[in-house]
């Protein structure tokens, strides 16, 4: 990749213009890189506009922290980037998709994703529930949505998911708790 980079940057240098041939190389060998991996780099795909949030919210958090001596809040990263917070939200789930996990990869609690699906299904039936309760996760919000697969897929603690939103882990159980009584009401009121 670098090396058409470099054949591009031939191509288009001038070298009328009195600039080093060298330092336009090197920015063209850079930004064509980074561009390679903004378009490619995703195992799960998301849009260009999300990719670019998530790149300028990574910059934003590492300033913040470094300037608030603790990890920001959504909020703080929202206002810092000049975006709603949701949008915040959407970057950070799309950021799960940049490196995809192996199947066989062992977890934090030793066990691979396949087996712990396959644990779980053995232990609740939880094909059949979840074909009964997905038409319902639709009245959920994105950040509801959010918490519950951190919570219940990703098998993450409440301080764990309060850590990575940048909210307390009371709020995250409050909207915890708010999301399974939602599911609850509209499982019951589907028979």
């Amino acid at each position: 990749m670098a090396a058409l980079a470099l054949v591009k940057a031939v191509d288009g240098f001038d070298a009328s213009l009195g600039y080093d041939f060298s330092a336009f190389a090197t920015r063209t060998i850079i930004g064509e890189l980074k561009h390679h991996f903004r378009d490619r780099g995703w195992a799960v795909r998301a849009p260009r506009r999300v990719q670019e949030l998530y790149l300028e919210m990574n910059a934003a958090v590492a300033e913040l922290t470094q300037q608030l001596g603790r990890s920001p809040t959504i909020r703080e990263i929202a206002a810092a980037c000049d975006r709603p917070e949701v949008d915040i939200l959407a970057a950070i789930e799309a950021g799960h998709g940049y490196r995809a996990a192996s199947l066989d990869a062992r977890g934090e609690h030793g066990r691979t994703l396949l087996e712990r699906v396959e644990g779980t299904q053995a232990a609740t039936g939880l094909p059949g529930q979840l074909a009964e309760l997905s038409p319902h996760l639709d009245r959920l919000s994105a950040r509801e949505q959010s918490i519950l697969r951190l919570r219940f897929v990703d098998e993450l603690t409440q301080s764990e998911i309060a850590d990575r939103l940048g909210i307390s882990q009371m709020h995250v159980s409050r909207l915890l708790r708010s999301a399974l009584d939602t599911l609850r009401m509209a499982y019951k009121e589907s028979g």
